[in-house]
């Protein structure tokens, strides 16, 4: 299957960036190192091009009742300007994807899927819509910037005429941008170290990269890939669709209980109000090794023992720690925060602790 590519394909080739498949499309993994990427955007600031992320639009005086059935976070609470993590569930309480739900209008929202789930997500959404919402993919017509880090807000400022410093976590707001008009700058941030999502047209993708690269290099701006954008989740602890929560994994398991709300009835809810009181037998936990290793996905994890006790879902080398982190999931008795676990790398035990999330 052939390769998409996103709008700004041209420019990540033309900077050098290394570029591998991810979700059906070209994207860079890096343009330097990837903890030389990493460190920028905990320390300065840094430009991703996500725009492989998928965009459906949901209108119409049906719009909210679609996104409470199928979504498992509440949002009716959801103010003009807000946005909101949730999942869609299966009947069974697994998770079909993890996505963000905003509220653009009175009943007009925008959920932001991943990638590789845009045509499962669509068909789900489509086949449970039987209140007839209007729903509409804008994913091809639409580019997706996110510019991470502290110094994000002073090096975009002089684009904009929105007061940045102004957007609050999970808030947006919809101006004008670098010139271009009816932009959706949102303080959502999928790195733990600050920052803006910038929807704009996809025709107007190279515009607006140029205009962020040009105003951010007083502030030591970077162009960063795929590899430091796991290992700034990783650190955080946030899950990546895929890895670390699936089709069979829950909120629950997932530690995703927060966006799991039995104020309103949604597919899925009766199995996990069940998972809930009854309680869970494996749970996701971040860990820190002790000895030296770099844990990798699907890695065992054993416990002091030596029995199998899980799997790696995620793992790497910590830029901020300079140690190898992860994240995986294990029976409960051991999920508490500073367990001794072990990860087999290369057929031998290597010593690790959990630990609370965030990581860093």
């Amino acid at each position: 299957m052939e390769l998409k590519q996103t709008p700004l394909a041209q420019i990540h080739q033309d900077s050098g960036a290394r570029m591998v498949p991810f979700a059906g499309y070209e994207m860079p993994l890096r343009y330097s190192s990837v903890v030389e990427e990493h460190l920028n955007v905990r320390e300065k600031v840094g430009v991703f091009d996500v725009s492989h992320m998928g965009e459906f639009l949901i209108s119409g005086p049906q719009a909210l009742a679609l996104v409470q059935k199928t979504t498992s976070n509440d949002a009716s609470v959801l103010e003009v300007g807000q946005a909101q993590y949730s999942c869609l569930p299966n009947e069974n309480g697994g998770i079909i994807d993890d996505l963000l739900v905003y509220r653009l209008d009175h009943d007009r929202y925008m959920t932001v899927v991943n990638a590789s789930n845009i045509d499962k997500d669509w068909n789900w959404l489509t086949r449970n819509n039987s209140m007839e919402a209007k729903i509409e993919n804008i994913s091809e017509s639409t580019a997706l910037l996110a510019v991470q880090g502290p110094l994000a807000s002073q090096a975009l400022q002089p684009l904009t005429s929105v007061s940045l410093g102004s957007i609050n976590f999970y808030r947006f707001t919809i101006g004008e941008f670098a010139g271009i008009q009816e932009v959706v700058i949102s303080a959502t941030g999928y790195t733990g170290a600050g920052g803006f999502e910038l929807y704009v047209p996809a025709v107007h993708a190279s515009t607006v990269w140029k205009a962020v690269m040009e105003a951010g290099e007083p502030f030591g701006i970077k162009p960063i890939g795929l590899g430091a954008r796991d290992t700034l989740r990783l650190e955080k602890g946030y899950c990546l669709y895929g890895n670390d929560i699936n089709d069979h994994t829950t909120p629950f398991e997932a530690g995703l209980g927060w966006i799991t709300k039995f104020t309103k009835h949604f597919i899925g809810s009766e199995s996990l109000q069940a998972q809930k009181e009854k309680g869970i037998s494996k749970k996701l936990v971040g860990f820190v090794m002790v000895d030296r290793g770099i844990p990798r996905k699907d890695y065992r994890i054993l416990d002091r023992l030596g029995d199998p006790v899980g799997v790696v879902t995620s793992g790497s080398q910590s830029p901020c720690l300079e140690k190898g982190i992860g994240l995986g999931y294990v029976p409960k008795r051991l999920a508490a925060a500073d367990n001794e676990i072990f990860i087999e790398i290369r057929n031998k035990s290597v010593k690790a602790i959990t630990k609370k999330l965030p990581l860093v």
